[in-house]
């Protein structure tokens, strides 16, 4: 009797073991076949009934994971990657998944952590790309660049390897060679109006600002919003290269939008004044004196402006009164000539 009830407890265990293959094995495939025709919720619904009957199959979590993705619920669709990693730390699509995603979600750490599992596995030719474009994440400047200079040499053609260098050293203030990385990544990808208005304010800040005009108005032309930063940068990039009319008249277009800023009035007025434009530069240093009644610099150029007319006597006692205000002002005597 015991070797007859074992016998059937074993048959009963054999049935139930079969059984439950066949149910992962009929909801896996009917799974597939609705990630194949794109229905991925429908497919989740199969992947998750199949692994109600075997919880770690990696075959079921990796499908489960890329139907989750494609709905773009990337939080659960790493937790079945994870699962397949943890069961087997060497599966390639789990590592590249959990790479991917790490990456996507800024979760910067856990995203070097698996591209170093991708060298260490020999998989694909990204690792040096997800690990440059992470620690740039951590404002780790030094692994950046190293990282770099290796994922430049996997892949040439990647625009947005040069590009993470060029925005690297920008943040280290290397901004002649940053100018060099944008150019780069721009003679790869020209489609980016953005990387062209940031490679205008490298070159500005390098300081180089005809080709800082160059790729602001390059920019322009792609689409770049002509915002009021965006104007004044342009702007002062054409006061610099002394192309006064250009200048001004684009200072004049956000004075339009912004007509209290005491910075672009001013602006506007020491224009003015480098042109021999005094009564204009009088009219907007006055706007400020309007604004503010103890802003004695603008007071002082005003005096200036009046002795620069002829009008000496005025002139004087308006710089002196502005001396009285602020005494380092009497700096300002020897810097300004006049134009030409």
């Amino acid at each position: 009797m015991k070797t007859l009830t074992g016998i059937l407890m074993l048959g009963l265990i054999s049935h139930s073991v079969y059984s439950q293959t066949d149910s992962t094995d009929f909801y896996f495939k009917k799974g597939n076949t609705e990630k194949d025709a794109r229905r991925f919720r429908e497919a989740e619904k199969s992947f998750a009934k199949a692994a109600q009957f075997s919880p770690k199959d990696p075959n079921v979590l990796l499908a489960w994971g890329q139907s989750l993705v494609e709905q773009r619920r990337y939080v659960e669709a790493k937790e079945k990657f994870t699962g397949v990693y943890q069961a087997d730390n060497k599966n390639a699509e789990a590592v590249m998944q959990l790479t991917t995603l790490s990456l996507n979600t800024r979760q910067w750490n856990d995203a070097i952590t698996y591209a170093k599992k991708m060298q260490e596995l020999k998989i694909g030719n990204s690792a040096n790309y997800v690990l440059a474009k992470s620690y740039y994440g951590l404002e780790n400047y030094g692994e950046t660049v190293k990282y770099c200079e290796q994922a430049y040499k996997d892949d040439p053609k990647n625009a947005e390897v040069p590009y993470i260098a060029g925005r690297c050293l920008v943040d280290m203030s290397n901004y002649k060679k940053a100018a060099g990385c944008y150019e780069q990544a721009i003679a790869l990808d020209s489609s980016k109006a953005n990387w062209m208005y940031e490679a205008g304010l490298v070159y500005y800040a390098v300081p180089d600002d005809k080709k800082a005009i160059y790729w602001f108005e390059r920019a322009a032309a792609k689409g770049y919003p002509r915002s009021n930063d965006f104007i004044e940068n342009l702007a002062n990039a054409y006061l610099n290269i002394k192309d006064y009319n250009k200048g001004l008249a684009l200072l004049q277009e956000v004075l339009v939008k912004k007509p209290q800023d005491q910075e672009l009035l001013y602006n506007v007025a020491d224009a003015y004044f480098r042109i021999g434009k005094y009564d204009d530069a009088i009219t907007y240093w006055d706007k400020i004196l309007e604004l503010d009644k103890k802003n004695a610099q603008s007071l002082y150029m005003i005096g200036l402006s009046y002795q620069k007319k002829g009008e000496k006597e005025k002139g004087q006692q308006l710089c002196d009164k502005a001396i009285e205000m602020d005494p380092s002002l009497k700096n300002l005597k020897e810097e300004k000539k006049m134009p030409g």
